[in-house]
């Protein structure tokens, strides 16, 4: 049972991405390298003078923000790199993540995801403002702080494509780590983390109850080489048997 369920995973994050990686080339993550480029150029764009007063215009959201201004800036910050964390170390995540979506799902599926995700975990952070520290929310003070930017992106298509693809591994080593640290450090950042890991499982177990087209042919893909290994099984086992 464990060979099997590693196989599958092996054979869907892993094997199936490739071959599609190799089939499409570049264009198969054109949505990755672009998210990849434009964190480190909104990045390098921000640490001038004239370059942070633009890039908090187009992509700050807060709590304490009108909710309009919020959501006109909310699709901008998915690509924007929070403050407090080194762009650098992040970027493979970054990539992956997007990478992983994009070459399962497609490119508008990722995107989706990822505007969803980051847009939940904005609007979780003024329920909890809302709330209070009294009622399991936030303090006053955190309405101040600025929102995660594409850190709540990557964690929540990791967590997409783990319970999409069945991948016990995959959330293991991408989502449980930022579930564990939003977890022991419950301030804005770990919250909205936590809303998009919730988010995101939800969309996935709404496609895993209701698969379109793409995610069929992901499933099928995946279960192709173990059909195939149990049909031939049961071919030779047909010749052996001495009654037919």
């Amino acid at each position: 049972m464990l060979r099997d369920v590693l196989l599958r995973e092996w054979r869907g994050v892993v094997a199936v991405p490739c071959r599609r990686l190799l089939e499409r080339g570049p264009l198969g993550v054109s949505l990755a390298l672009f998210a990849t480029v434009a964190v480190i150029g909104l990045h390098e764009f921000q640490q001038t003078a004239v370059g942070a007063d633009v890039v908090r215009v187009l992509s700050e959201v807060r709590a304490d923000q009108p909710l309009w201004l919020s959501l006109i800036r909310t699709p901008v910050s998915v690509f924007v790199p929070a403050v407090d964390l080194a762009v650098w170390g992040g970027l493979p995540r970054l990539f992956l993540s997007f990478a992983l979506a994009e070459l399962l799902f497609g490119r508008a599926r990722a995107l989706v995801v990822a505007y969803a995700v980051t847009l939940a975990g904005t609007l979780g952070a003024r329920v909890m403002v809302a709330l209070g520290p009294d009622r399991l929310g936030l303090p006053a003070d955190a309405a101040h702080a600025v929102d995660t930017g594409a850190s709540a992106a990557i964690v929540g298509l990791f967590a997409y494509t783990a319970v999409r693809m069945r991948a016990p591994l995959l959330f293991l080593a991408a989502v449980v780590p930022t579930v564990a640290g939003s977890i022991a450090e419950p301030n804005l950042a770990g919250r909205e983390h936590l809303i998009a890991v919730a988010v995101a499982m939800a969309l996935a177990a709404v496609r895993c109850q209701w698969p379109l087209s793409d995610s069929g042919a992901v499933d099928q893909e995946v279960g192709h080489g173990s059909s195939r290994s149990a049909g031939s099984a049961g071919r030779r086992g047909d010749r052996g048997d001495p009654r037919r």
